[in-house]
């Protein structure tokens, strides 16, 4: 149970496939590049209102298209294992738990009494590397894929089974590629928040009188 959750975890935190934004072909590569230069960011999946094209460091101009896949494969798997952990800490922080034994010894009851972030440190040494160990597995697979998504290739994809978007018009698959990344900045926004109050309590305001983060 515990590797298999830690490899469940791994696939869809560590690999930016499903609804990522298309990669470019290397036919495509100078178009792209004319296209960056010009910063047109309004066109890509995710610029979408209340700020549309939200670049205030410039990261659009910086590098090539390489660059900007590598930025937009970045944002997709921040975002998931972001989305992941904030639901992780919720379902944690509300006491919902597997039934049975984590390792030996250990319960998943007796884990789910504790602080999400302190369950961590509850987790044995050999559970721990098996989490790690997914996740290397998985990124290996990924980055080690011909040719690389930075160069036009595909964005590599560990879904079983697969999920045909073949049929998904381009208008549907927009929406979906633009939810996805904004729930996912949001996320990201929520778990930074949620640890940040319950490193520092009262550092944020919202969540100071709310046990579940201290």
């Amino acid at each position: 149970m515990k590797f298999l959750s830690a490899l469940l975890v791994a696939v869809m935190a560590s690999t930016a496939s499903a609804f990522v934004p298309a990669s470019f072909s290397s036919s495509s590569q100078q178009t792209f590049s004319t296209f960056l230069s010009a910063v047109d960011l309004n066109g890509m999946a995710g610029s979408t209102l209340p700020i549309k094209a939200f670049d205030p460091l410039g990261y659009g101009k910086l590098g090539g298209a390489e660059t900007l896949n590598w930025f937009r494969a970045s944002e997709l798997k921040h975002g998931r294992a972001a989305m992941l952990a904030t639901t992780g800490f919720l379902v944690q922080a509300a006491g919902i738990h597997f039934p049975g034994y984590l390792s030996e010894g250990v319960t998943f009851e007796s884990l789910s009494g504790l602080h999400p972030v302190d369950q961590w440190a509850a987790v044995s040494d050999a559970g721990k590397w098996q989490i790690i160990g997914a996740i290397f597995v998985a990124e290996s697979y990924a980055e080690l894929q011909k040719p690389h998504y930075m160069m036009g290739g595909p964005t590599a994809e560990l879904i079983w089974p697969k999920v045909d978007t073949s049929a998904v018009s381009p208008d549907v698959m927009l929406t979906k590629q633009n939810r996805e990344l904004n729930n996912g900045r949001l996320a990201m926004i929520a778990i930074m928040s949620f640890l940040s109050e319950h490193a520092i309590p009262g550092s944020v305001p919202l969540l100071a009188n709310i046990e579940a983060f201290h």
